[in-house]
């Protein structure tokens, strides 16, 4: 009964968007047993990708609507699925194991969790790099913006920020569990900031602070202090933007065992390298979280099959040595306007839309 709730969960997780590949392992079936009780996993399966009322759910279950209540909010509250607070009350929906259960748990982790997480990451992200939609996408740091004309708003990070009604900034899960097992990198700690109807989850489930547009504009300039890389929400309307290094992000981890992560990467920027104005300083390797920067004959060169035009090469270069380079029309990317148009098309390439 108890393989067979979670090998249950396990299907319905797969389901969403984000899917949740099995393994020769069984790797993720202990991650389900650490973070699920069966009844949990029997309530998860039950829940849809869309939110919903209590009421509506409890006719669906069985279950009479003050006890559900009760569970679903002390699910939530754990991070299994997600709840939005309404006027008319709290509705519930499923959450996605990545990006959602997995993020939720920043305060809750282990030893034993982050370990079953390193192995399993692999299996979870490199099936969707290869998808044509991502979750996530690369904008350039602002600096790097200087001199580039028109600049689409979903492009630029300060345009973003202050189109934010609610912001929340969080701790980054990577570089904490990175940090608990001995391999921190030591950069900004709370690096992502969350907005809009994610941001009060996250309030309200103590998983992050509230802040001021004028407090988010500071971490991103501490961010570009630090190399992070901008990666928002692949969409026009973000719900969140993670300030992320190549040390301890999943994401950017993964892309630089590849040969060519700018082909895996929504950007729509390059770095180019100007060799007669290079000073050989070497900064920009150090910045660098791709690896796509090498020394030729003492002058900076990038390798553009490995650039993913975060921009953050450019405002150490004290030689004025780099430019950021948008692309050609035909190549360039223009996100979905929304997450849930997001979600859709990551969907239809799975083959889940029917």
């Amino acid at each position: 009964m108890t393989q067979d709730i979670y090998e249950s969960l396990a299907v319905h997780l797969d389901g969403l968007p984000g899917g949740f590949p099995r393994t020769e392992s069984g790797v993720e079936m202990r991650i389900l047993k650490r973070l699920f009780t069966e009844d949990e996993a029997a309530l998860a399966c039950r829940l849809r990708a869309m939110p919903e009322p209590v009421e509506r759910i409890a006719k669906r279950t069985g279950l009479p609507p003050e006890e559900l209540s009760d569970k679903l909010y002390r699910m939530s509250i754990k991070g299994l699925v997600f709840r939005a607070d309404t006027p008319e009350g709290p509705r519930y929906m499923a959450a996605q194991y990545v990006v959602g259960i997995w993020e939720y748990q920043v305060n809750d982790l282990d030893e034993g969790l982050i370990k079953d997480m390193n192995e399993y990451i692999p299996h979870l992200i490199d099936p969707f790099l290869k998808l044509k939609t991502k979750q996530l996408r690369t904008i350039p740091i602002g600096a790097s913006l200087d001199g580039q004309g028109a600049v689409m708003p979903y492009e630029e990070a300060r345009k973003l920020i202050e189109q934010q009604n609610k912001i929340v900034v969080a701790p980054c899960i990577c570089r904490r569990e990175h940090s608990m097992i001995g391999k921190g990198c030591g950069k900004l700690a709370d690096a992502c900031l969350i907005f809009s109807g994610a941001a009060h989850f996250y309030e309200k489930n103590g998983l992050g602070r509230p802040i001021s547009r004028e407090e988010a504009l500071q971490i991103l300039k501490k961010a570009e202090e630090d190399a992070l890389v901008l990666q928002p929400t692949n969409a026009q309307k973000i719900m969140a933007m993670c300030l992320c290094c190549g040390d301890c992000c999943q994401i950017l981890k993964s892309l630089k065992r590849l040969p060519k992560p700018s082909a895996l990467v929504h950007t729509n920027y390059y770095a180019k390298v100007n060799g007669e104005e290079c000073i050989g300083c070497e900064i920009c390797l150090d910045r660098c979280q791709m690896e796509a920067i090498s020394m030729q004959d003492d002058v900076a060169a990038v390798d553009t099959d490995r650039c993913i035009g975060c921009g953050l090469c450019i405002p150490t270069c004290s030689a004025d040595a780099i430019d950021l380079i948008r692309k050609d029309e035909k190549d360039c990317y223009t996100p979905p306007d929304n997450v849930i148009e997001t979600l859709r098309s990551i969907a239809e390439e799975r083959g889940l839309m029917k």
